[in-house]
Formats: C-alpha cells, structure tokens, sequence
C-alpha cells in the first residue's frame, strides 16, 4: 500500500496529499479577464441595479462583472481547459444558489483529476487507456 496508516492511537492522523494530486503553480489573470470580456462580461457600473437577474463574475476573488448566461459561460471555459487551450490549473466554480461563477487561477490550490461524466456515461475508453499506455498525445 503506497499510503501507509498508523495503528492505535494516532490513527486517523493521517495527512498524506492523495497520490495524483497536485499544488497548482498559478498563472496571470489577465488573459481569463479578457476572455470573459469578449464573452460577454457585463461591467459593474452598467448593470447596478438590475444584477439580480445576472451572475456574478469573480476571479480571484475580485468581483470583476456580471455574466447573463454563466451556465454557458462555465461549459465554455471547461471546454477549453480540456482541449488545452487555456491552462489545466484553473479552477472554474459555478454557485447556482448564490448566483456566482468563481475562476481560480492563483498558486497554491490543491488540484486533483477527476473523471468527465456526461449524459450518465464515462467519457474516458480503454482506447484513451491504450493510447496512455503507447504514448500517443
């Protein structure tokens, strides 16, 4: 077992950073802020009084806008970090209770695989596991 754990009085002390995880380097924010601009970011100052129908936009914990369509806005952005065209380490979080979408992009978080699901099935086949296996990209 690659995890060991202690017996007797100290079990349950165990504070081992699961094997595939990793702390995220972190990046600039400036190119995530001009993206969601041009993917149509609301100011602040435009829409004051009627934000109760937007979500709020935070990145980095700066409330940087409001956003008409988060739910596209987050497909979108997960998309684009599967394909690889923006970084792996940012972090996207859509709070539909609250009405917030939070992009992470800072150093220091813990971040860790997960497996896609859509529409009730595993995106990922042996074929992936074949390629991984023969070091095809």
């Amino acid at each position: 077992c690659p995890a060991e754990t202690p017996e007797g009085q100290a079990c349950g002390l165990v504070k081992n950073l699961a094997l595939m995880a990793c702390i995220s380097v972190g990046s600039f924010s400036g190119p995530v802020i001009e993206f969601l601009e041009e993917w149509g970011l609301e100011s602040l100052e435009e829409n004051a009084h009627s934000s109760t129908t937007f979500t709020k936009v935070f990145v980095n914990g700066v409330w940087i806008g409001v956003h008409r369509d988060a739910a596209n806005l987050v497909k979108t952005l997960k998309r684009l970090r599967r394909r690889d065209d923006i970084s792996t380490e940012i972090s996207v979080v859509r709070d539909i209770r609250e009405r917030e979408m939070r992009v992470y992009t800072d150093a220091g978080r813990v971040c860790r695989p997960l497996f896609i699901v859509e529409d009730q099935q595993l995106v990922l086949q042996k074929k992936h596991i074949r390629w991984l296996n023969n070091g095809v990209d």
